[in-house]
């Protein structure tokens, strides 16, 4: 072959592989702007926009990577529009993309940002039967492509999914199996998966909560508390100290739910979790049974929630109870019947009650010694049966000292100044009779020795005269037989012995 030959041979096949890229250029370009336009419209008619997304696919000669973001936008649509069975379809579609037409870590990524938005969007049972065969699908593809990663994401995601619909037994069986992939041999945790341990141990503390298995929840609490290997998102460790707070709160240990709830509620809003809220309240709420003076929102953390109107109620609460004022306790609690709706508070708010009237009570009789059971009840707008009640458990406790007359429903409260006084009469009483028993009994008795004053007057003493001798005025020895003065002895019968 000639030089002349070669160079155009050369020059036929370059212009034939330079007119095939061309052509797939325009043609993945037609396919973008379809994309992209479809996009545009989806807001104001999503209908066209899924007819445009669902073509896409069909005008790849391979599956590519713009018929994979075309699905997932159909797909999103499609679950929007409830559509749910047309969703399942074609999520099984875009499963088969996740081999070959995309990398791992973007289809990795994509497809857990896809069943985080089904996830939110589940707000009927539909919608969460198709979130479970969202998951179903996932979990066999990930399965056959060795996807360790995704795989476990998505066990994760099916377990919050049924610990959400309360079958516990399925969640336990699932964090078993969740557990023995994030072990290593000797059934230690595996430090490389820490992250996805701790996730599975706040699933786990989550389901001892609400079943109010408290010895398991204390021991895991402690176990997860110590796992170092992780770095967790801010969410995760919110519920770990959530649910360590309601298990000290069983436990009437006010003083470490505090201490978790605070924490529960910096990680929820670190993460922008509307969990802080609600967690906000049982900060509240704890503060109150800590019968503590300390304003809850003095923290950084806090100040800036202080006057939101989504826990104003809990706040005129912590107010009304630190002043002791019963009155306007009772009328927030009245006025705002929705905060019961929580059954943790609801649970909890009766202890915080029960201390406000035990308090009003006790200021209320504190400057009398008899009153009416009736009259109690009527001043704290409470029933009678439960005075009656407060009133036992403050005598019981030693906080009054008293006693209740049921059969005319009133009560006794002795006063500290009777009791005073009566035993200062003891003392006295006491001390006369020692002094008695000192001359008297123990002495010589009494004797009267010396002279009357001068010129007149006992000459002798007493002890010398006989026994019954009468003394008087007139007739004194030595005397003049003058009447009798003021002030002097009219007569002494003196009895010696």
């Amino acid at each position: 072959m000639s030089d002349d030959d070669f160079m155009q041979a050369s020059d036929e096949e370059y212009d034939f592989e330079y007119e095939d890229e061309d052509d797939d250029d325009s043609g993945d370009v037609d396919i973008e702007n379809k994309y992209y336009n479809a996009k545009q419209t989806k807001t104001s008619d999503p209908e066209e926009a899924l007819e445009e997304f669902l073509g896409i696919p069909a005008l790849e000669e391979e599956k590519g990577e713009w018929g994979f973001k075309a699905l997932k936008q159909a797909i999103k649509l499609e679950f929007k529009l409830q559509r749910y069975e047309k969703a399942v379809e074609h999520y099984r579609e875009l499963l088969t993309y996740v081999k070959s037409a995309v990398t791992r870590n973007y289809s990795e990524k994509s497809i857990d940002n896809m069943l985080n938005f089904v996830e939110k969007g589940a707000d009927n049972p539909t919608a969460v039967q198709c979130i479970e065969r969202f998951y179903s699908h996932t979990l066999q593809c990930f399965q056959s492509t060795n996807n360790e990663r995704l795989w476990l994401k998505t066990n994760i995601k099916l377990a919050k999914v049924l610990l959400d619909r309360k079958e516990y037994h399925a969640v336990a069986r699932k964090l078993r199996e969740l557990h023995r992939v994030c072990q290593k041999e000797d059934g230690t945790d595996d430090p490389s998966k820490g992250t996805y341990s701790l996730e599975i141990y706040a699933l786990e503390i989550q389901m001892y909560s609400e079943t109010r298995n408290n010895n398991q929840l204390k021991a895991l609490y402690q176990k997860a508390l110590k796992v170092r290997s992780a770095v967790p998102h801010p969410k995760i460790q919110g519920v770990i100290r959530e649910c360590g707070g309601k298990m000290h709160m069983s436990e009437e240990n006010w003083t470490d739910a505090q201490i978790d709830f605070f924490e529960a509620f910096r990680n929820y809003d670190e993460a922008g979790d509307l969990r802080r809220i609600q967690v906000l309240k049982y900060l509240l709420l704890v503060t109150m049974l800590m019968k503590s003076d300390i304003n809850p929102f003095d923290s950084q953390e806090t100040k800036p929630y202080k006057n939101d109107p989504r826990i104003a109620a809990m706040t005129d609460l912590v107010d009304a109870y630190q002043r002791d004022d019963i009155y306007k306790y009772e009328e927030v609690l009245q006025k705002n019947k929705e905060l019961l709706a929580d059954p943790f508070i609801a649970e909890n708010i009766d202890e915080v009650t029960r201390n406000m009237r035990t308090k009003g009570v006790v200021k209320l009789i504190a400057p009398y010694t008899r009153m009416r059971l009736s009259w109690i009840a009527e001043r704290l707008r409470i029933s009678e049966p439960e005075v009656q009640d407060i009133v036992s458990y403050l005598i019981v406790d030693g906080r009054v000292k008293g006693r209740i007359d049921e059969h005319a429903g009133t009560v006794e409260i002795e006063s500290n100044g009777d009791a005073e006084r009566a035993r200062a009469i003891q003392c006295l009483a006491s001390a006369v009779g020692d002094l008695y028993t000192a001359i008297f009994k123990d002495g010589e008795g009494f004797r009267l020795a010396g002279e009357l004053a001068q010129g007149g007057g006992f000459s002798e003493p007493l002890a010398d005269y006989p026994a019954g001798h009468t003394f008087s005025d007139r007739g004194r020895p030595g005397g003049r037989g003058r009447g009798p003065r003021r002030g002097g002895l009219r007569g002494v019968t003196m009895t010696t012995h």
